[in-house]
């Protein structure tokens, strides 16, 4: 099935298309929100380096294998062909669960579009340069990032891929194909191409990311998206057909094969929205939904200082919560696995009610051992409390409202409500600087001080981030 005339092709992809095409991006804010995600996400790939779990996936599919002006994947040595490249960039990002997040009908995590973006990015910098040609710049980068925001987090809005049982990366997967087709100068038919085939690959389960069997899949997933979408733009670049109606063919397409036969719904046309909304994870690497029930967990631990008390005198916790919390974290039972921890909300608010943080470490196998733990985890039940439900799904609100009620052996209580988490656009003002801290915090893991202050001398200046060469960008983060 080939045809040149848009009217025969499914209009959800043309508009994505045309999105990539023709929109010309004007918003200072979605730019500047776009550097700090930018930042807050390479920072989030440089501390999960710092785990053998993600960095035995990391690397060329054949050891020794080096791509002459391949793609390089930041602090590492690693030169790698763009697929590869952005498998190893996108699972580094979403290891540790603690880079931005949308959240709507379906949840997810926009900067996982960076894998794919960085890679093939850098690669055709390098490429350029080689060939004698000017290369691509890093302001070309964020228009990308906040493009790719924009597709995933739009369709997100009203459209739930989660109850029908697919994981959200294939938004990851349908965005970065656009948004790197583009960047790779292929044609408007070309693209179509591109993203039909995204749409008609047979989509990820959910069930890595759900009990009983969620585990480290999931923090690798949206680098198997990243690497597909790369690997389908180049493919449809090489003249590879597509399908106009991959999404509304009778029987045959993703609507009727995996979404019980209902069309996209769409709140808003594509603009840059998403990007200037983004939710940044600034204080915990947690999932998104539990933010505030760990930032409650806190103000009440420290109450709890000042009356004496500790996590042994505790009775019973309610937390009210909103409905998508319950569908995806709200575990009781054995949790199998690091994984698993970071994914039950109990398990969060009983760390940080004991030890008074929450950091990726309490994940480990070597923290869930005390035995505290899952005592405190036994006595912690969710409710949903309807208004904070509505308050998440209010296009102007978009609260992640969690309230903590703890109850004491001596029958007294404490109860706190958190709304808005910390990295939420409400209070971007207050989170920002903690934001460019936690990158701080981040490069030092990885570099010395030298190195250090050169990445974050182009890093933190808008006007010299956008100038620069993507290739010179990412030679600054390599070992």
């Amino acid at each position: 099935m080939k045809s040149d005339s848009l009217s025969s092709w499914d209009q959800e992809l043309v508009d994505i298309v045309d999105y990539v095409l023709d929109y010309a991006l004007t918003s200072e804010l979605a730019f500047e929100t776009a550097r700090h995600c930018l930042i807050d996400t390479l920072g989030c790939g440089l501390e999960a380096l710092s785990y053998p779990a993600c960095t035995k996936l990391l690397g060329p599919i054949v050891p020794g294998t080096v791509v002459p002006h391949g793609a390089r994947v930041p602090g590492t040595a690693f030169e790698l062909d763009p697929v590869q490249a952005a498998f190893n960039i996108g699972t580094m990002i979403r290891w540790l669960d603690f880079n931005d997040t949308w959240l709507a009908a379906e949840w997810g995590h926009p900067s996982d579009n960076l894998g794919a973006i960085l890679a093939t990015a850098d690669w055709l910098a390098r490429g350029a340069v080689a060939a004698g040609r000017a290369p691509l710049r890093m302001r070309e980068v964020l228009a990308a990032m906040i493009k790719a925001h924009e597709i995933q987090g739009c369709i997100a809005l009203d459209n739930a891929f989660n109850e029908v049982g697919l994981d959200h990366v294939v938004l990851v997967k349908v965005a970065s194909t656009a948004v790197v087709a583009q960047m790779m100068g292929l044609s408007r038919a070309q693209i179509l191409n591109a993203l039909s085939l995204a749409w008609v690959d047979g989509q990820a389960l959910r069930t890595y990311r759900q009990a009983p069997n969620t585990g480290s899949r999931k923090s690798w997933a949206a680098g198997d998206a990243t690497a597909r979408a790369v690997r389908l733009a180049l493919m449809a670049g090489a003249g590879e057909m597509g399908y106009p109606s991959a999404l509304s063919a009778p029987t045959w397409g993703f609507y009727d094969v995996c979404f019980k036969g209902r069309r996209f719904r769409f709140q808003r046309p594509y603009g840059s929205y998403v990007m200037e909304n983004v939710l940044f994870k600034i204080a915990f690497p947690a999932e998104f939904h539990a933010q505030t029930a760990v930032e409650a967990a806190l103000a009440v631990r420290a109450a709890m200082a000042t009356a004496g008390k500790s996590a042994a005198d505790i009775a019973a916790i309610t937390i009210r919560t909103h409905a998508a919390c319950i569908r995806i974290i709200d575990k009781q039972g054995p949790l199998a696995n690091p994984a698993d921890r970071d994914h039950c909300i109990q398990y969060m608010v009983a760390v940080a009610l004991i030890y008074g943080r929450l950091t990726a470490a309490d994940y480990e196998d070597d923290v869930a051992a005390d035995p505290r733990i899952d005592a405190l985890r036994a006595k912690i039940a969710c409710v949903e409390e309807p208004r904070f439900t509505a308050a998440y799904h209010d296009p102007a609100r978009r609260a992640i409202a969690n309230g903590l009620l703890v109850r004491f052996t001596d029958a007294s209580s404490l109860d706190d409500v958190v709304e808005y988490p910390l990295g939420h656009a409400r209070r971007r003002a207050e989170a920002l600087p903690l934001l460019v801290a936690k990158f701080r915090t981040n490069l030092a893991r990885r570099f010395p001080a030298r190195q250090q202050d050169a990445i974050a001398a182009v890093s933190l200046e808008r006007g010299v981030l956008e100038a620069m060469p993507v290739n010179q960008y990412v030679d600054l983060y390599l070992i």
